[in-house]
């Protein structure tokens, strides 16, 4: 079963606290598959996401990279941002072998539509979708989730009353 939430966030900030909101509900094992245009958020609610695990790198597009790993300063999950504009199937993401590290890290795919939402049966889909004028910041953000704790969490409110 599927849980679904759409929610308004008016800046980047809001953006970032989203992502915390979120992070500090994920446990590792979980898979988070975003999907928007450019510039659409998905980075910076991956900055957000990181801080609400409690890891302290400095989160940044992987895009040139493809993946980079944030370690957990402790015992938490670790966090393994993808980047996946520039893989062109779901056998090519398989190659970086996210799986082999599922149980102790959250997984962030961007651009990962259609290659990654087999890597773990707990996944969450986040969709960002910008407003046509260029000067908006305001984002239509769409979290489904698909198993897991996420689902749960969702289900008992946590984003109710968004934004705080």
């Amino acid at each position: 079963m599927t849980v679904s939430q759409r929610v308004v966030v008016p800046t980047a900030d809001d953006m970032r606290e989203l992502g915390a909101i979120l992070g500090g509900a994920c446990t590792g094992g979980d898979v988070l598959v975003l999907a928007g245009d450019l510039g659409a958020g998905k980075t910076t609610f991956t900055q957000g996401l990181a801080r609400g695990l409690g890891i302290e790198d400095r989160v940044t597009s992987p895009t040139f990279v493809i993946a980079r790993e944030h370690p957990h300063p402790s015992d938490g999950p670790h966090l393994l941002h993808v980047d996946a504009y520039r893989i062109g199937s779901a056998l090519e993401l398989d190659d970086l072998d996210l799986t082999s590290q599922l149980d102790r890290s959250v997984v962030v795919v961007e651009w990962g539509r259609g290659m990654a939402e087999n890597l773990s049966p707990r996944r969450v889909d986040v969709e960002f979708v910008r407003s046509d004028d260029e000067a908006d910041e305001t984002r239509l953000v769409t979290v489904t989730t698909h198993g897991g704790s996420m689902e749960e969490h969702l289900r008992a409110g946590l984003l109710d009353g968004w934004p705080a």
